[in-house]
């Protein structure tokens, strides 16, 4: 140690040296870096913010927006990896607030593609159920033209084919037979009292005596006791209503004669059918009772009245029948390609790229020139429909990008964004989480209730005429009946209808509900393929659940697990389950056990208003704070 102070004495000044240098050294590093420091936070500030103070980034799923996350990670949900919230922006000066953005991936994942909208040719092909019928102008009622009795019949039996002219009965007359006698006495006086001759002779005409007839009974000079009656057409006897041995009287039915060497088939079409059907176009028809045959036919009459309860109208064609192989009530079925508006070019797009919520037809159009796919809500106003398309009237421009697969995916997206989307048109804020602001969203969804009920039938005509008599039930949203299961599943405002009321109107047009039977004629004037297995009055004690959806107003998970677990407490209930997104209860239940209005009783009683019940204030106030949801307004 003192051999270290010796060292310095004799070598202060060297040491001086270096400690001043090392000193100015150290201010010249040390200043450049406080600079530089400044003019970050400078530019920072110029910038619009500090990036010392800057949020954190929220991650999100391009699929389920609803997912919020303060890292990165997995989706929960559909296991993808969580993006950026700001990468599902679309950048540039003219960009919508109302977008949809999506990822490739996340495209990808959804399967949504598009197509340009074109013009084209509408062209549809129309499948009809009809009959076989007779020709109603070859049908001859034979009627008795003078009083009498029936002597002889040479028919005997319905279905006797007779030719023109043939004999059908023999019949006796005292009417006649005076007739007769005036027709000879005026004979005798022809020269000199012609007309009365010809009064006479007309008489018997009018009885309809032939020339022949009358011509014999001047030869023989005698009047004729037994007369034939003759058929007046060749054709099928179909009715016979006397006996040997009847007395008729003047007027009375004798005979009723169709010719069958012709026959009408009529096809039922529906009312979205008939501005494609014009007189003169081609139906190909098949017939139940004849396989492997086809027949083709002109239309040649088409019914101006709709039948009001099977809102069907007929569509007629005539065909030849010469070895009588049609007959009637046999089954056919047709088959018409039409092309409504000729040679004119229309704008055309897909069915599956249309949404329908009962008043409104949605697309989503593919905006151009994005990095990622990018899509806006647009209302459109369709026209006929088109086979696999509809003819777009207003609201969309030829080579315009639509997307036509995905479609759901893109509003279920548009609706957790709270952009503008099939059920909520004007957009707003999605209330999720613990959020207590906006509640345009759940009043939105409050004006929807969901309902499956069981519906009898066998076909597409089927279906067609159970979802068209449900959508005209004033507060039907949407309604979609499946074949397989016969459920028909529907939307529907409980404000200004109920399933009751519903399945009413579907029984009026000829099908069978769980709790409506149809009419046993309307059921009868059903096409062939549209009767289906009756439903009996037990049919509903088979229905073991039903399914609902309820508005529950609440927050977090605490208020899920207490929902859910109230829901699940009462007998009967199957399934609960509540989404916190759309304040919407799912329930399974056994309506023999209990029914929604019970279940929303049991959720009021812990502290949930409902879309009915509204809780009791000491229970809401004894929540957690973070399940103090804002109270429902009734």
């Amino acid at each position: 140690m003192k051999k270290l102070f010796k060292n310095i004495k004799e070598n202060y000044k060297l040491v001086i040296g270096v400690l001043i240098a090392g000193i100015f050294l150290g201010w010249f590093f040390f200043h450049s870096s406080g600079d530089s420091v400044m003019s970050s936070r400078e530019i920072a500030k110029h910038e619009g913010h500090d990036h010392s103070v800057e949020e954190p980034t929220v991650w999100t799923c391009s699929m389920h927006p609803q997912i919020k996350q303060d890292k990165p990670g997995l989706c929960p949900i559909c296991a993808m990896d969580l993006i950026p919230l700001t990468a599902m922006k679309t950048a540039g000066d003219d960009v919508d607030v109302n977008e949809i953005a999506m990822s490739e991936s996340a495209a990808k994942l959804a399967a949504i593609q598009t197509s340009v909208v074109k013009k084209g040719t509408p062209h549809k092909i129309l499948y009809l159920q009809g009959k076989v019928q007779a020709d109603e102008r070859n049908m001859a009622q034979l009627t008795a033209r003078f009083g009498g009795r029936i002597e002889k019949l040479f028919i005997n039996f319905t279905g006797q084919h007779v030719r023109k002219g043939q004999k059908l009965a023999m019949i006796y007359s005292p009417d006649l037979v005076a007739a007769q006698q005036e027709l000879l006495e005026a004979l005798a006086i022809r020269d000199s009292r012609p007309s009365l001759y010809v009064a006479a002779k007309g008489k018997l005409k009018l009885w309809d005596l032939t020339d022949e007839q009358i011509l014999a009974i001047e030869e023989q000079g005698e009047p004729q006791v037994y007369f034939d009656v003759l058929s007046p057409i060749a054709g099928t006897v179909t009715m016979r209503q006397v006996a040997v041995g009847d007395y008729v009287k003047e007027g009375m039915p004798l005979f009723h004669v169709v010719d069958l060497t012709s026959v009408w088939v009529l096809f039922d079409a529906y009312e979205s059918d008939l501005p494609w059907i014009r007189k003169g176009d081609k139906v190909d028809f098949t017939i139940q009772a004849l396989p492997g045959e086809n027949f083709s036919a002109k239309v040649s009459y088409i019914d101006p009245f709709i039948n009001g309860k099977t809102r069907v109208a007929k569509v007629r064609v005539e065909v030849k029948n010469p070895q009588l192989t049609l007959k009637p009530e046999m089954f056919a079925s047709g088959l018409l390609e039409s092309q409504k508006a000729g040679a004119a070019k229309v704008l055309l797009i897909p069915k599956s790229s249309i949404l329908w919520t009962g008043k409104r037809s949605v697309v989503y159009v593919k905006i151009p020139d994005r990095e990622t796919p990018s899509f806006l809500y647009r209302e459109v106003v369709l026209g006929p429909e088109a086979g696999a398309f509809f003819v777009v009237a207003d609201g969309l421009e030829e080579g315009e990008e639509i997307a036509t697969h995905g479609v759901f995916k893109i509003d279920a997206a548009a609706q957790l964004m709270g952009v503008p989307s099939m059920m909520n048109p004007m957009g707003g804020a999605v209330v999720t989480g613990h959020q207590h602001g906006d509640r345009s969203g759940l009043e939105e969804h409050q004006s929807r209730v969901h309902a499956s009920v069981k519906v009898a039938g066998n076909c597409d005509m089927c279906k067609e005429r159970i979802e068209t008599a449900a959508r005209s039930v004033d507060g039907v949203i949407s309604a979609n009946w499946e074949a397989e299961r016969q459920m028909l599943h529907m939307y529907f405002n409980p404000q200004k209808t109920n399933v009751d009321g519903i399945q009413k109107d579907i029984a009026r047009v000829g099908h069978d509900t769980e709790k409506y039977k149809a009419d046993e004629a309307v059921y009868e004037t059903l096409p062939g393929c549209c009767r289906f297995e009756r439903i009996d009055s037990k049919v509903s004690s088979d229905i073991k659940t039903r399914h609902a959806m309820i508005t529950v107003a609440g927050n977090c998970d605490m208020c899920k697990d207490r929902i859910e677990t109230a829901a699940r407490s009462v007998d009967g209930v199957i399934v609960a389950e509540w989404n916190a997104e759309t304040k919407k209860l799912h329930v399974s239940y056994d309506p023999q056990k209990t029914d929604v209005d019970a279940i929303q009783k049991t959720i009021a009683n812990v502290g949930h208003d409902t879309e009915k019940y509204k809780a009791q204030d000491e229970v809401y106030n004894e929540l957690p704070g973070c399940c103090l949801y804002e109270r429902l307004k009734y």
